[in-house]
């Protein structure tokens, strides 16, 4: 296939999710076989809820917004100018995805057909519905497309590589099964913001969309904060008030009542604003609906424990306190070369 038809088919994919990015969902003309697909996709939508009650419509929204701002031209020529794409490799690309936020192995599936391979995807049964769909409109954009892919519901059979994505217990799984084939097996992992008390009420509210968006089921919600010894939590309610709707969720609010109550029965010290609990503790991985906290006395001790842990964190946000540390509020904004677990799944394609 040539590369400018494959940009193109992901491009009128953007624009056709762009169309499900707020209410009321409004028809595009310019979108190609929207008569196809519109009401459907509308459909889709009011039925995704019933199969995975995280998927809110507006955390669905959102995620189209997010791809749709991402599968642009500009975008796809920036990420895809590092590397040569000459050659198909038709290669066969087993792909287990996960499923805890909306089309979150998605990534995976555009990276394996843009690098001119084969993606044998078994999906989450958590997301299985969305992704089989916007191939479907793919493949109709670009009839090449429809060879280059298959979605079983079997044991992976007949590969070449793996790219599988799961928790520290089935990356075990995977590791036995698949490690003799090259693969990308990705484990647990959490993101992280350090504070020194100088953020703005602006700065919390967006760490705020850092830590609740997707109600904090993604490795790139922010799950632990690292906070000086004299840090005042005041200021950081006072920036999570914004986002004291969570709590109507159901779903949500019986995770604050049932964790909120296994910390108190094991006597642990907690604070609580009615939607959120926060806890001293020293992993990185909290349950929904509460967030753990560290207090340091030298932020250069901060840069060393990440650097140590780098394997089980995704991403860090702060102003400018440590290195390599994103802007709060942008972690579930992800460019396409913004890979999971820092590993560049494009070269490791185009490497077999």
């Amino acid at each position: 296939m040539i590369l400018e038809d494959k940009k193109h088919a992901f491009v009128q994919l953007g624009a056709f999710l762009k169309q499900f990015t707020q209410q009321p969902y409004q028809q595009n003309p310019s979108v190609l076989f929207n008569d196809l697909f519109f009401e459907p996709f509308v459909s889709l939508i009011n039925q995704l809820h019933e199969s995975n009650s995280w998927f809110k419509r507006e955390q669905l929204e959102f995620a189209f917004k997010s791809w749709s701002d991402a599968l642009t031209n500009d975008n796809l020529t920036k990420w895809l100018s590092a590397y040569d794409l000459t050659d198909d490799k038709l290669k066969t690309i087993g792909l287990i995805l996960a499923g805890n936020i909306p089309m979150v192995g998605f990534h995976d599936v555009l990276s394996v057909l843009m690098s001119g391979n084969k993606a044998l995807i078994k999906l989450s049964s958590n997301d299985e519905l969305l992704i089989p769909v916007l191939l479907k409109y793919l493949s109709t954009v670009e009839p090449q497309f429809k060879d280059r892919y298959e979605i079983t519901k079997d044991k992976l059979q007949n590969f070449d590589a793996v790219i599988a994505t799961g928790s520290d217990n089935t990356a075990r799984y995977f590791d036995y099964y698949f490690g003799k084939y090259p693969n990308i097996i990705r484990k647990n992992r959490n993101s992280v913001a350090v504070l020194n008390g100088s953020e703005s009420k602006e700065d919390l509210m967006a760490l705020g969309e850092d830590i609740f968006r997707y109600y904090g089921l993604g490795c790139r919600n922010v799950s632990k904060l690292f906070v000086p010894k004299d840090y005042n939590f005041d200021n950081f309610f006072e920036g999570m008030f914004a986002y004291k709707d969570i709590i109507d969720d159901d779903k949500y609010a019986n995770n604050y009542d049932y964790n909120k109550a296994v910390f108190l029965m094991s006597n642990f010290n907690l604070l609580d604003n009615g939607f959120l609990t926060i806890k001293e503790d020293t992993s990185y991985t909290s349950p929904i609906s509460s967030v753990f906290y560290e207090f340091y006395t030298d932020l250069n001790e901060v840069e060393e424990r990440l650097k140590a842990d780098t394997d089980k964190i995704q991403c860090i946000v702060s102003n400018n306190l440590v290195t390599n540390s994103l802007p709060f509020g942008s972690t579930q904004k992800p460019e396409l070369w913004d890979y999971a677990d820092n590993v560049d799944t494009m070269k490791f394609l185009l490497s077999l």
